[in-house]
């Protein structure tokens, strides 16, 4: 389940077991979180690149660490984030190695299997186990209203169309899964961008107006 609490942001309680650990999904309202002095970001480009936080990344609003679409670290008292206006925010724990990562999944990402890229990055660096990932998919443009023309529709599984529309959230899950992550660690918001005007961000309803929220994890010391 995910719950929105008194700083606008919404947490996983999957998560929110671990008293290590530090994580949420940015609402339109959620301004002062995270703390930037702690967030390190990427410049995003709806690619499959995963990037690895080390000791010393720039962190900071307009800090940027390279080109990429999810970030993987192991570094106590950092938070590793990503921006969203409808694509899918990503948070993945690994409850042993205590290594986290953050991803922005649009449906160019997701078509490239930026989580199963994310999962083998963790897996390689960290000594990860799949089977040790906690996986919170939190708010992002609904099967409702991700209308797409044929030309990216028979990128996805017949199975995820429905009248024109693709349900991005749930090809995500699927990726995740076929990566080794079990089905009942996998947390799906099923909160819609575009539907929820007053919560959310959403570049499909906006256009250039639409601001960015930022889903973000890290590890306490």
């Amino acid at each position: 389940m995910f719950r929105l609490d008194e700083q606008n942001v919404y947490r996983c309680d999957a998560l929110s077991q671990f008293p290590w650990l530090e994580h949420g999904f940015g609402t339109r309202l959620s301004n002062g979180w995270p703390d930037g002095n702690r967030l390190v970001t990427p410049k995003q480009i709806h690619s499959n690149r995963v990037l690895v936080v080390e000791r010393g990344a720039p962190t900071g609003p307009t800090a940027r660490l390279g080109e990429g679409d999810a970030l993987v670290c192991r570094i106590g008292d950092s938070m590793v984030g990503i921006r969203t206006a409808d694509c899918v925010p990503i948070l993945l724990v690994d409850e042993h190695r205590r290594a986290v990562g953050a991803i922005h999944a649009g449906w160019r990402g997701t078509v490239s299997e930026i989580l199963a890229h994310t999962v083998d990055t963790m897996v390689r660096q960290f000594g990860t186990k799949p089977e040790d990932i906690w996986a919170a998919i939190g708010p992002s443009i609904g099967r409702c209203c991700f209308q797409v023309g044929p030309e990216v529709a028979t990128q996805f599984p017949a199975d995820l169309h429905h009248q024109g529309c693709i349900d991005l959230p749930e090809a995500n899950r699927r990726q995740l899964v076929k990566a080794g992550v079990a089905p009942n660690r996998v947390f799906v918001s099923e909160l819609c961008t575009v539907c929820q005007r007053s919560e959310f961000h959403s570049y499909r309803r906006d256009k250039e107006r639409a601001g960015r929220m930022i889903s973000a994890v890290g590890v306490t010391l």
